[in-house]
């Protein structure tokens, strides 16, 4: 256990005991402090992604290709199960975009999938932000974690034609949990694993689990029989089913700012905004327990880039600005952003 994992767990026995951090209501993301070793603004010059192609893609065919993507600054990392998205690329902020902000990212993808691979079906690439890593290990739900972004979208008519999931803003949640174990789920996801009408199914163990919440824009395209014009809306992934729940729709495109956070209850919380404003108690979607999972600690946020994988579509050029990770406990913040600034 490191130095700030070991203050963590002591500020956490005193954070429950006094009662500071159980929330009541949902935690508006952005309350607290910011994690500034956390995330990125993207003002600084020569900020630059080494893809270090071909990518990996570990979750379709269980190839992790090294050395993987990772930014210049550190802050950010190839998604092993998927791979990064093909283009990153700094741009000047958007009009409207946060005042004093001058520089934000531009992210396409068009080779999802396995590398030279052609599935002609929608996949999804992973852009992580290096949370647990800067911040000496995830954080305990008790804190009050969340993360808000600001999300640039281009007119409709700018969008991949192509009805579905285009974009993720997405967690990385711990909990312990009655599962399978997960090298056995992943052969049955795939395929390698049957079991026969009299075998014995799978069986189930109580151990530690990761899952990913969070929330997807789909896209309604006009190319699409069943759809006179293009629209788009929101999803939560998802319910204490593990289904999608249905959120606000977009009624215009243009900057978004959308938020999660985590409470000591386990929920996760969910938040849309029109604009770049703060977000208020007003832009709570939902709160849920994702799959009936209690969350118990926050290792970092991703966001995903969705495309139909035939080797020409590019994805719609998605773009985001500040995003930014945050804890309740100002002391926590303060020692994390002391200890990794100590190892510059």
């Amino acid at each position: 256990m490191t130095a700030l994992s070991s203050r963590i767990a002591v500020l956490y026995l005193v954070c429950v005991s006094a009662n500071l951090c159980l929330a009541a209501s949902p935690l508006v993301p952005g309350t607290g402090y910011k994690v500034d070793v956390v995330g990125d603004d993207f003002e600084t010059p020569g900020w630059g992604f080494v893809h270090n192609f071909p990518k990996s893609s570990e979750e379709i065919d269980d190839q992790r290709r090294f050395p993987t993507g990772k930014a210049t600054n550190d802050r950010w990392y190839e998604g092993i199960k998927r791979g990064q998205p093909d283009f990153l690329k700094v741009v000047p902020t958007p009009e409207n975009g946060l005042p004093g902000s001058t520089m934000s990212l531009l992210m396409r993808t068009r080779d999802s999938g396995v590398p030279g691979v052609r599935s002609y079906k929608m996949e999804q690439d992973d852009l992580v932000v290096n949370g647990h890593t800067r911040m000496g290990g995830p954080v305990a739900v008790s804190y009050g974690p969340s993360c808000v972004v600001r999300v640039y979208m281009p007119p409709f008519d700018k969008w991949e034609n192509r009805s579905g999931a285009t974009f993720g803003f997405r967690t990385s949640l711990t909990t312990h949990a009655m599962r399978v174990d997960p090298q056995v789920r992943e052969e049955i996801k795939k395929g390698k694993k049957r079991f026969g009408l009299f075998e014995r199914q799978p069986k189930k163990e109580w151990g530690p689990d990761t899952y990913w919440p969070g929330m997807f824009v789909q896209f309604r395209s006009e190319t699409d029989r069943r759809f006179n014009e293009d629209s788009a809306y929101f999803t939560i992934r998802g319910s204490q089913q593990g289904g999608d729940i249905r959120g606000p729709e977009i009624t215009e495109t243009g900057w978004w700012t959308l938020g999660i956070s985590c409470t000591a209850d386990g929920q996760v919380h969910y938040f849309v905004k029109k604009g770049i404003a703060d977000l208020t108690a007003a832009d709570h979607v939902t709160s849920q327990l994702p799959y009936g999972y209690k969350a118990e600690e926050f290792k970092t946020f991703f966001f995903n880039v969705c495309n139909q994988n035939d080797g020409s579509t590019w994805s719609t050029p998605w773009i985001i600005d500040d995003p930014s990770m945050y804890l309740a406990s100002g002391q926590v913040v303060n020692q994390a952003n002391q200890t990794r600034r100590g190892r510059r």
